[in-house]
């Protein structure tokens, strides 16, 4: 099922790219490198749920007003100070399908984020393998692959 899902939405990128010609914007770029980078190996329940979570950040008072803000933002996600390259698309084999489907999946929701983002107020998550002390000053929502959410 998780796989038709996913052929289902590559197949309407496709779509949507071909009918609408834009170019991939800045805020959209952002957007699927933190989807990427945090959630690559998730399902495409997790990578859409850590989407949620970057544009409630963008649209929430108390982080900032842009999605590429939110995702630099200092030390919010870990891959932003790793020391390791932050450009996806100089990587090879696996990890390349995983980049353009993430593009694709991307574009897709800036152009209809209520049709394919979950319904969530999640402003929070982190690694099941992870104890930040943060997570006890918020809500636990739910657990999706190898992330709990908060609100």
């Amino acid at each position: 099922m998780k796989n038709f899902m996913l052929l289902l939405v590559l197949a309407f990128g496709s779509f949507a790219s071909s009918a609408n010609s834009n170019i991939l914007d800045e805020e959209t770029y952002c957007l699927a490198q933190n989807m990427f980078f945090e959630a690559r190996s998730e399902s495409l329940e997790g990578q859409l749920m850590v989407a949620s979570v970057t544009i409630n950040r963008a649209n929430h008072k108390e982080f900032p007003n842009t999605i590429c803000e939110v995702v630099w933002q200092d030390k919010q996600f870990s891959w932003t100070h790793d020391g390791k390259s932050d450009n996806p698309s100089k990587m090879g084999g696996i990890d390349k399908i995983q980049w353009f489907t993430i593009l694709q999946i991307a574009q897709l929701i800036a152009n209809e984020p209520n049709h394919l983002l979950p319904k969530t107020d999640a402003l929070y998550y982190h690694a099941t393998y992870s104890k930040p002390v943060w997570r006890h000053k918020l809500t636990y929502l739910k657990t999706i692959g190898k992330h709990k959410f908060y609100k």
